[in-house]
């Protein structure tokens, strides 16, 4: 088995292909080994300097501190990702972890579609994941999870790209803001 890697936005995230299922029940983010009885996710946690991971369908993003370098840890988070699989496990995650929108306002409906098929696959595409929290007097609160939790660039990703197109789509909704 070949994991390949990807750069993300974020300098202390990198995204690792395994070309195998990751999670079976939508994206799924651990910062505390503690949280989780998974054998991968727990081993990864336990890396010198490894603060979080953002599972995906076909990817896991793990986030270090910024006083490791990757070169230090990189090949070790490989390592334990194809002695996984090659154990013949499928996935990593099977169960459904997600946080469900019950009772949503029609605009809050709204929000999360927009955010489910316009927003959440780009985002996806760097590593990471957006969820809708809650819409108030016009201001839309959303968590960022995996490589879009402090990266850099995600403020200026939040205010002109999901802002701008919620804003465009709803005229109900002012302002965007991560919590």
């Amino acid at each position: 088995m070949f994991v390949q890697t990807e750069i993300t936005p974020n300098p202390n995230s990198l995204k690792f292909l395994p070309g195998k299922k990751v999670s079976n029940s939508g994206p799924y983010e651990i910062t505390n080994k503690d949280q989780i009885n998974n054998d991968l996710v727990r081993n990864i946690l336990s890396v010198n300097g490894v603060e979080g991971i953002f599972l995906g369908q076909d990817f896991i993003s793990v986030n270090k501190n910024d006083r490791i370098k990757w070169d230090e840890i990189k090949h070790i988070v490989i390592s334990l990702i194809n002695d996984f699989y090659l154990d013949g496990k499928e996935y990593v995650i099977d169960e459904n972890e997600e946080e469900k929108n019950n009772n949503l306002s029609e605009i809050e409906e709204k929000i999360v579609k927009i955010l489910d098929q316009k927003i959440r696959p780009a985002v996806a595409r760097d590593g990471g994941d957006i969820k809708f929290k809650e819409f108030k007097d016009g201001i839309v609160k959303v968590q960022l999870q995996g490589s879009c939790s402090g990266c850099p660039s995600s403020t200026m990703t939040l205010k002109q790209g999901v802002q701008n197109l919620l804003c465009h789509y709803l005229p109900e909704v002012k302002e965007v803001v991560a919590i």
